[in-house]
């Protein structure tokens, strides 16, 4: 997966204290065509591991954290 071009945006809970940052981007496809894919990484580590969610496991993902069934919330 080709990121190069990916516009990232932290997200509206991290705040400027440097702590734990999460970024999310959409992935393009060809012609720069969303992929329908989203990426996440950690802001501290740009160049470290990226994790890639379709628009149904990033919505099941996000709901199970909000329902606190993760223990992040």
């Amino acid at each position: 997966m080709d990121l190069s071009d990916a516009a990232w945006r932290k997200s509206s809970y991290s705040g400027g204290n440097g702590g734990q940052c999460v970024e999310v981007a959409t992935v393009t496809g060809r012609e720069n065509k969303p992929s329908g894919l989203c990426a996440v990484r950690d802001s501290k580590n740009p160049d470290g591991l990226v994790l890639a969610f379709s628009p149904r496991q990033w919505r099941l993902f996000t709901t199970g954290v909000k329902a606190g069934r993760f223990g992040l919330a």
